[in-house]
């Protein structure tokens, strides 16, 4: 089984690797190669720092979101977004003007308001993992989160999981063969490597 970790310049790629393999992954190609995604039999996306710049970076490598398309929305492959990975899975970013998504689950992404919700900006740390819904793949449990925006998902079913920092957060989106955490797997020590051991099984 191959797995490719895409690199677009805006994800802790080794620590999201080494992380896989500890899963029990054995084929982790880090690569920008659309030819490596159309072969992919699981696609990981990382992600970290401002939305409107990953998107940018992502769209920079010649081909490669019409090769995500293909491969996930119409092959099926099991996909898994991190961080911001996961929040370029939305419509549209609101950070600094607003900036496209890839639009596979409605929503947008928006700045954490801490005045209002009373914490502080960013959410860092550990915190725990509450569902919303049984798909499997996600537990409850405890991970490690680091973020400053987060997704405003429009369908209540898209919603896996959530965090509380002054409310409800989303922690986790799916639908069909998608899937993204706001939490970072490779920093959530074994609760991590085993959501990570589930989505490597998933077969979607």
């Amino acid at each position: 089984m191959m797995i490719a970790l895409i690199d677009y310049g805006a994800g802790n790629l080794h620590s999201v690797r080494s992380a896989l393999v500890k899963a029990g992954a054995d084929n982790v190609h880090i690569t920008s190669n659309v030819d490596d995604v159309a072969r992919a039999d699981k696609i990981v996306l990382p992600g970290v720092g401002a939305f409107g710049a990953c998107a940018s970076a992502l769209r920079a490598l010649d081909g490669m979101e019409d090769a995500l398309n293909q491969r996930v929305l119409h092959g099926g492959v099991p996909f898994l977004g991190i961080c911001v990975g996961m929040q370029l899975l939305a419509d549209e970013g609101l950070e600094f003007g607003g900036a496209k998504g890839l639009g596979w689950i409605e929503g947008k992404v928006r700045e954490l308001d801490g005045d209002a919700r009373g914490v502080k900006v960013p959410h860092m740390g550990w915190n725990d993992v509450i569902l919303s819904t049984q798909n499997g793949l996600i537990q409850s449990g405890e991970a490690y989160f680091l973020h400053s925006f987060h997704f405003d998902a429009e369908n209540p079913a898209h919603i896996i999981a959530t965090t509380d920092h002054g409310g409800p957060l989303v922690a986790a989106v799916g639908r069909d063969n998608i899937l993204g955490v706001q939490f970072h797997p490779e920093k959530s020590q074994h609760y991590g490597i085993e959501f990570l051991s589930r989505f490597l099984e998933w077969t979607a």
